[in-house]
């Protein structure tokens, strides 16, 4: 077997490209929190028309989940994805233009939405190309890495960003990282391809990626055209999966957080510099990555152990959700070093117990994997609408963030509930006859 495994290690590269892809798809998104408290300032924006910019996006996000399974399903994850880098990055750019319209917020909105459609199906892609390219075994450390991406983006792009934003202004953030994306994107394109289509992947590796539990012909075979009410029912009303949709929606919400408010709470809530937030908000990122690779290697370590599925994956995402309730320990002290060890740690928790795409790759019907991933990445993703508005409205009431930090803390608290009562074990659904 060792030898097998040692033919060719091509996998390995496209997990890299995941992890790229990944990583500027979070940047992305990121580009509008880290410039909020200066273009905010500039264009006269409120905080709830922050939380209207911040959301907008998710808007869009959900909405077009389905189509983009539908695509992934139609015209595999190679080109859906490619060309979705592409555009959204262009879009991003497009973003530092606002400036110059008659309704600067209207234009913003306007293209936040735009961004959230053409981002929709990114992370189903990610869980298709996974069931793609590896076997059931590497799964774990596989989802890992790539959802690691968005604390490597937060950690290393955001200070990236603010030191930009010190030197040159808010403009110029969304022109570097969009162009940065263009480019990512067409490497994407050049370089990505299908298990049995890659002029340098062996046939040992393929049948090593199948014999462990992958599906290398995924993106060869013929794909569905339409979605059934059949296929629908299946993934959106079983038991096992609206236990871990409330869960990734809950998982979702604490990076929402980080991702929109967590930089204007630093800076407004506890009066840090630009500068000192960019450097200071990459901090839970770097706890975040870290518990997002150890989550990982941990239930595959679990798995490779004897232990069953259920068990492998369930107890790094109950862990995680637990531990993740100590950010409302920020609401209780005036000490910076307490409210970003609180962060840190808490981050760290939704890192170790973020294996929802995991969980799907795991358990989702093989023959719609694309539509799986939509329905799971839609529910999770509801968090991007409702939790930017949220705090924006528990600001503009309030003056304060403490609820909004009361808010966040609650989710690790539903999310733990809904996987020890709704999830029970985890097992691949099998699609009847009718609604294959």
């Amino acid at each position: 077997m060792s030898t097998i495994i040692k033919s060719t290690k091509v996998r390995y590269s496209i997990l890299l490209f995941l992890f790229l892809a990944t990583v500027f798809n979070y940047a992305d998104r990121a580009t509008l929190s880290v410039v909020a408290p200066i273009m905010s300032k500039d264009l006269g924006f409120d905080p709830e028309a922050m939380g209207l910019a911040f959301s907008s996006f998710g808007i869009a996000y959900v909405i077009m989940q389905l189509p983009g399974g539908w695509l992934l399903d139609r015209y595999g994850s190679r080109l859906v994805y490619g060309c979705a880098l592409i555009c959204w990055s262009l879009v991003t750019m497009l973003q530092g233009t606002i400036f110059l319209y008659g309704s600067p917020l209207m234009a913003l909105v306007i293209l936040r939405l735009l961004m959230g459609a053409i981002e929709a199906p990114a992370f189903p892609a990610n869980s298709r190309l996974s069931v793609q390219w590896f076997p059931n075994n590497e799964r774990g450390f596989v989802t890992s890495v790539y959802q690691a991406a968005q604390y490597i983006s937060l950690g290393i792009i955001t200070p990236l960003m603010t030191i930009i934003l010190h030197n040159l202004s808010w403009h110029f953030v969304f022109y570097y990282i969009g162009a940065i994306g263009v480019i990512l994107g067409i490497f994407w394109l050049i370089k990505v391809k299908d298990p049995l289509h890659h002029p340098n992947v062996s046939q040992q590796e393929v049948d090593y990626i199948r014999n462990g539990g992958g599906e290398p012909s995924l993106g060869s075979k013929k794909e569905p055209q339409k979605i059934t009410l059949s296929q629908l029912r299946c993934v959106c009303l079983n038991r096992m999966m609206i236990g871990v949709y409330i869960g990734q929606f809950c998982l979702t919400s604490i990076t929402w957080f980080f991702l929109t408010w967590f930089p204007t709470y630093l800076y407004q809530g506890k009066g840090m510099s630009i500068l000192k937030v960019g450097f200071v908000a990459s901090i839970p990122a770097i706890a975040g990555f870290i518990g997002g690779l150890l989550g990982g290697v941990f239930s595959d370590w679990l798995l490779r152990r004897g232990y069953s599925l259920t068990t492998a994956r369930k107890l790094p995402v109950i862990s995680g959700m637990l531990i993740s309730c100590v950010i409302v320990i920020a609401n209780y002290t005036s000490s910076e070093f307490v409210v970003i060890a609180a962060m840190s740690l808490a981050f760290f928790a939704k890192g170790f117990g973020n294996l929802g795409w995991c969980i799907l790759s795991d358990t989702s019907p093989k023959e719609v994997l694309g539509i799986a991933g939509a329905v799971f990445n839609m529910c999770g993703n509801m968090a991007s609408i409702i939790t930017p508005l949220a705090i924006g409205i528990i600001l503009t009431n309030t003056q304060s963030f403490d609820y909004a930090i009361l808010y966040i803390g609650s989710m690790g608290l539903l999310g733990l509930i809904s996987y020890l009562f709704m999830v029970g074990p985890l097992d691949r659904i099998t699609l009847t006859p009718s609604a294959a």
